[in-house]
């Protein structure tokens, strides 16, 4: 059996409602501060599915949201930061591209405990009013440092926004920008994670059909997100954004730990 019959046979119906729900609660969260699709969804749904699974369920609606956030203000502006942050998106993707295959290898435990140490300790000290900052001669060293990071943990996890979402708080991007350069970067970054996930097994005749349908949710969760979004100033949405770093940041390691 294949795509949501198969899908079904395994999990039962309160599965699949319980993916859609997941995949929706992190599509509000993305519509809000523009990350943690899959941080929430993948928390969530990892509660009854194997790891892989959850995963390759989270791959199309990235796709799809993130080719809308992306556009949200047009081609032009979109064109722009692509541009302006082009050596950070090549980079990210080619270590999307080679890390993903090793999904399957690695325990996730380690990967997790680190990324969500480093993530808690950044938005906590943020919030407590420190401000990392860099001389602007090093933004090269600096942009490849975080896309190197952020494509390794990307391909064996689904999960690089951290790291990108750090680097940009750091450079001081207004609210709209940031959500359309980080946009950008998890659209290319999806792309990659797809085919390289055709390529190693994780997207198969199950999961493709069905993480084709999660899109649905996650739109409408997003959607909904953009309400609270329009209505935040610069100031608490950067307050909210930290926020969301800091409980992803303890939730990566929780399933460190547990």
């Amino acid at each position: 059996m294949a795509g949501l019959e198969g899908f079904v046979a395994l999990y039962g119906v309160a599965g699949l409602l319980w993916a859609g729900a997941s995949v929706a609660l992190g599509g509000f969260a993305k519509g809000v501060v523009g990350f943690a699709l899959p941080l929430i969804a993948l928390a969530l749904a990892g509660s009854f599915l194997p790891y892989e699974v959850g995963v390759a369920l989270l791959i199309v609606p990235m796709l799809v949201s993130n080719l809308f956030q992306a556009l949200r203000q047009g081609i032009g502006p979109a064109l722009g930061s692509l541009q302006r942050f082009w050596r950070l998106n090549l980079i990210l993707v080619a270590m999307i591209l080679v890390s993903a295959q090793l999904v399957v290898a690695l325990p996730d435990r380690l990967l997790f405990g680190i990324l969500g140490g480093a993530v808690t300790f950044f938005g906590a000290s943020q919030l407590a009013g420190w401000r990392p900052r860099f001389d602007m001669r090093h933004r090269a060293r600096v942009e490849t440092g975080v896309a190197l990071v952020a494509g390794f943990f990307g391909g064996l996890s689904g999960i690089w926004g951290p790291p990108l979402v750090m680097y940009l708080v750091a450079v001081d991007l207004p609210k709209t920008e940031m959500v359309r350069t980080q946009s950008l970067s998890f659209l290319l970054g999806s792309a990659v994670l797809l085919l390289a996930h055709l390529h190693s097994g994780v997207l198969d005749a199950m999961t493709l059909p069905v993480s084709a349908w999660m899109t649905v949710p996650a739109m409408l969760g997003m959607f909904v997100g953009y309400r609270v979004h329009d209505r935040l100033d610069q100031r608490r949405f950067l307050t909210l954004t930290l926020a969301v770093l800091v409980l992803s940041g303890l939730n990566l390691l929780r399933r460190a730990l547990f």
